[in-house]
């Protein structure tokens, strides 16, 4: 399996990154694992850019150092503070009927991952949660959310997890959720350090490597 970690320069090419990573590993058969912590932003999902408060959010975004990006897939708004994990697992030859699956055994390992790091989570989120959805772990809060997309060659599960950084997501995310009309819980936030785990990036980004990553990898 190959194996990335570091950010690129800027939002528009971590992006860039991550599906120049999905398509190699379309072309070649071998799967590939991204786990970093992206530059600060808000990432908008797509029912998010149908709100009438839409163009209010991004504003409030914009003005919290939090530049506005609209992404293909996932649900409601999601914060990076720079601190935050994102990781994304590309699997060649994608099977659509191994959807469930596939989130079934990607919750598993970031949730033993997360074990670890002394964080007992379990599957589910808190009312009022950010980017709610179905594969979420708690633990004090949201901790970690999972999203997937499937191509005809490739599947991509991807995900996020809350290291240190709730109260500066819940604080950005609270004006934004309301200028979109959807219910938010500041303190439905967790993070890793929130929950006694560890609260560095980079231990995290590590942990997460060793639980996704399938037998022997090499890095690029």
């Amino acid at each position: 399996m190959r194996v990335l970690r570091e950010r690129a320069e800027s939002v528009q090419a971590d992006r860039e990154r991550t599906d120049r990573m999905v398509d190699r590993a379309a072309e070649t058969g071998e799967p590939a694992l991204r786990v970093w912590t992206p530059h600060r932003h808000v990432a908008f999902g797509r029912r998010d850019a149908n709100a009438e408060g839409y163009d209010r959010a991004r504003t409030l975004a914009r003005e919290q150092g939090y530049p506005p990006i609209e992404r293909r897939v996932g649900g409601r708004a999601v914060a990076y503070t720079g601190s935050t994990v994102a990781f994304s697992r590309a699997i060649p030859g994608a099977d659509r009927t191994a959807i469930d699956g596939r989130y079934a055994d990607a919750i598993e390992r970031v949730r033993d991952a997360l074990a670890s790091l002394g964080v007992d989570t379990r599957e589910g989120e808190p009312d009022g949660a950010f980017c709610p959805g179905t594969h979420s772990l708690q633990a004090t809060g949201k901790v970690a959310g999972l999203a997937q997309r499937v191509r005809r060659d490739v599947a991509v599960v991807g995900g996020i997890v809350v290291v240190c950084d709730h109260a500066a997501i819940a604080a950005v995310l609270e004006p934004v959720y309301d200028a979109l009309g959807v219910p938010f819980a500041p303190d439905a936030v967790g993070s890793v350090a929130r929950a006694g785990g560890s609260g560095d990036p980079q231990t995290v980004c590590r942990t997460l490597v060793d639980a996704l990553a399938d037998g022997d990898f090499r890095e690029t």
